[in-house]
């Protein structure tokens, strides 16, 4: 419990409850866990009031089998205990009312007070209602006295209200994030501004977030959720039901060889994994009927001849609200079983695995498509403002623009490619649907283009000048997001990013269904990427370093967390949660940081611009870029000469970076 209450203090500074607060335990999804023979189960609703000591439920069901007498095995399960599993014979309830099982749909609802002597207050510590997401879950089984057959198996997952994922931080994200974006459109005029760096690497993290979420492991549920929080960022918004998109594409899959289950708008809790969170049940599906053998706590027997009492006076109210039942409960077995990964993760935000490619290569597609419309209306405006105004400063602007969007486009290639690369692997493993296979093929061209040919252009200057990769202005605002944040003789660190990002999207996209692989090779890039940043020190200044070391640690230490997330290390739930709670806060503090260090620079841009010209202000960068491709060789190779504000060294130009405060 002390784990638990640590957990508790670590996380509700965090948190806004996800529904009105009160201390309220309640059934979240309900699914059968065995498939039903004698009694099919269509709703079961319950939720207990710790304020009042009550309980209320709804349960509707209908039985199919007759002279069946039926006992009762109820399991409780809270990280992985059980504090609760005892029997019920269903001939003392209800004045024999379900002995034997009446041949009809019946619906029962009522709220019950229970009494102080049977414990309940003792049984389920006040500390239930506060952790977030948590992994509890109630076994029903109903078995025949005379064989111990299960008749039916029906669990529900329990939850208190408090969650991780909140809707106000995944708006939050989201508007800040566009908000980073308008700046550093701004201020990407200039190749040596902070800003538009800094917007990448927000975006980068969000998308590492997410991406944490995507591994083959057993994720305590607290840390799930944390990550749906960044879902966004590689292109899964969570649609809201009925949704045209995901309609398309159940049609598309359809049509074209898919078999896969489609996206819904229920809750894929039920359908998780029984070994994985929330359930922790090291039991299999054909191993529940052992469970009508254990005996009840001590502590709660003696109480359990007043519940069943209690039961009893309910009989003539259940009796009055027979009704149509509502809709069949989710049947879990191998087939519809969501296995750790993508299929847990995506089904979550209420998208099928096998629509997860296609619904990020929509948004892909839309997000290409407005900032290429962006751009191509930024490019009409100059070009007429050009046509018709008489100043030099016009016509230089129009000229400059085609860098300037050249840069554009290959930043968007950059924030799109690792959504791209690890969900067309991913696609390839399914191979679901031919035309979602031709897509990913076509997608992962376009991205490789996009991104492959700056870096192709920029080794061929660099074989003949290194330098010359900071002195040709339109050059270097073209390619600024490949190499213009680090020192000339670094030029090359870019090389090393690029391949982390297309090795790590291949370890989550064809690492599925083998965590301990994905595990080891993400900790191996990690560490690589962090002995390059140490040993090269790539950056012009100490603090864009420190920062860069920064983030690289904490994708470091992350990683070598989830470690403890193995299925094959069997590590208990509560630990688990609890190094969950520890890797939320330290990516969430690490979002925390770059939002402190992007305003800084964003404050030290507008300083700098109040106190008059300096190479962040970037009013009239374009001019000057435009101005100095006339400039003699000699001059645009000069760092000091004070009319050329492109340096060819990027030592020479400290200012242009932010460091941690």
């Amino acid at each position: 419990m002390r784990a638990v209450a640590l957990l508790t203090l670590l996380v509700l500074p965090f948190l806004r409850p996800a529904r009105a607060r009160e201390d309220i335990l309640y059934t979240s999804s309900v699914s059968y866990c065995e498939p039903p023979q004698s009694l099919l189960v269509q709703q079961f609703d319950f939720a207990y009031f710790s304020a009042n000591r009550s309980v209320s439920f709804n349960i509707s069901a209908q039985s199919v089998s007759t002279d069946v007498s039926l006992g009762a095995n109820v399991l409780v399960n809270v990280y992985g205990s059980n504090p609760f599993n005892f029997t019920l014979d269903l001939c003392n309830v209800l004045g024999g009312l379900l002995c034997p099982l009446p041949v009809y749909n019946f619906q029962g609802a009522d709220s019950l007070s229970l009494p102080d002597s049977l414990g309940i207050a003792d049984i389920i510590p006040g500390i239930a209602f506060d952790i977030p997401d948590l992994e509890a879950y109630a076994q029903l089984s109903l078995y025949d006295m005379d064989t111990d057959e299960v008749k039916a198996c029906v669990q529900a997952t329990l939850s208190n209200g408090w969650s991780t994922r909140q809707r106000g931080v995944e708006w939050g994200t989201r508007a800040f994030s566009l908000f980073a974006l308008v700046l550093a459109v701004y201020a990407s005029t200039n190749p040596h501004s902070l800003l538009p760096f800094r917007f990448i690497d927000l975006i980068h993290l969000f998308q590492t977030i997410a991406f944490s979420g995507l591994l083959s492991i057993n994720y305590p549920f607290l840390y799930r959720s944390f990550t749906h929080n960044f879902s966004w960022a590689i292109g899964l918004f969570p649609p809201s039901f009925p949704s045209s998109m995901q309609n398309s594409i159940d049609n598309m899959r359809a049509l074209t060889g898919g078999q896969m289950p489609n996206s819904t708008s229920d809750s894929a809790v039920g359908l998780v994994n029984r070994r994985l969170s929330p359930y922790n049940a090291p039991i299999s599906f054909n191993s529940v009927s052992s469970l009508v053998a254990a005996s009840a706590p001590p502590r709660f027997n003696s109480g359990l001849s007043r519940f069943t009492q209690l039961v009893a006076e309910v009989q003539p109210r259940l009796l009055a609200v027979f009704i149509p039942s509502a809709g069949p409960v989710e049947i879990i077995n191998e087939a519809s079983t969501l296995q750790a990964g993508i299929p847990i993760y995506t089904n979550s935000v209420n998208i099928g695995a096998a629509n997860a490619f296609m619904t990020v290569f929509l948004t892909s597609l839309i997000v290409v498509a407005i900032v290429a419309g962006l751009l191509a209306l930024g490019y009409l405006v100059f070009r007429l403002a050009a046509r018709h105004a008489k100043a030099q400063r016009i016509r230089d602007w129009m000229s400059a623009y085609p860098p300037f969007a050249r840069g554009w486009a290959l930043r968007t290639a950059l924030v799109l490619m690792m959504p791209i690369l690890v969900f067309t692997f991913y696609q390839w493993t399914i191979n679901d649907s031919w035309l979602a296979v031709l897509l990913s093929v076509i997608s992962l061209l376009g991205i490789a283009v996009g991104v492959l040919f700056p870096s192709f252009l920029l080794f061929r200057q660099a074989r003949v000048a290194p330098a010359g990769l900071y002195s040709a202005p339109k050059t270097l605002i073209a390619n600024a997001p490949l190499h213009a944040a680090y020192r000339t003789p670094r030029w090359f660190f870019f090389i090393i990013n690029l391949f982390a990002m297309v090795a790590r999207s291949l370890v989550i996209g064809f690492g599925q269904n083998n965590g301990r692989v994905q595990v080891g090779f993400l900790v191996a890039i990690e560490a690589i990427v962090l002995i390059a940043l140490i040993f090269l020190r790539p950056h012009p200044t100490r603090g864009a370093d420190a920062l860069a070391i920064y983030l690289a640690i904490t994708r470091l230490v992350c990683a070598g967390l989830f470690i403890a997330f193995l299925e094959t290390l069997s590590v208990d739930a509560i630990p688990r949660v609890v190094i969950g709670v520890v890797a939320a806060v330290i990516y969430s503090v690490a979002v925390v940081v770059l939002f402190f260090n992007f305003m800084w620079a964003l404050v030290r841009m507008v300083f700098r611009r109040g106190r008059g010209k300096t190479s962040d202000d970037v009013g009239s960068d374009l001019s000057i870029v435009e101005k100095a491709e006339g400039a003699p060789i000699t001059q645009r190779h000069s760092s000091s000469a004070p009319a050329t504000p492109v340096r060819t060294s990027m030592d020479s130009r400290p200012q242009h970076h932010g460091t941690i405060h």
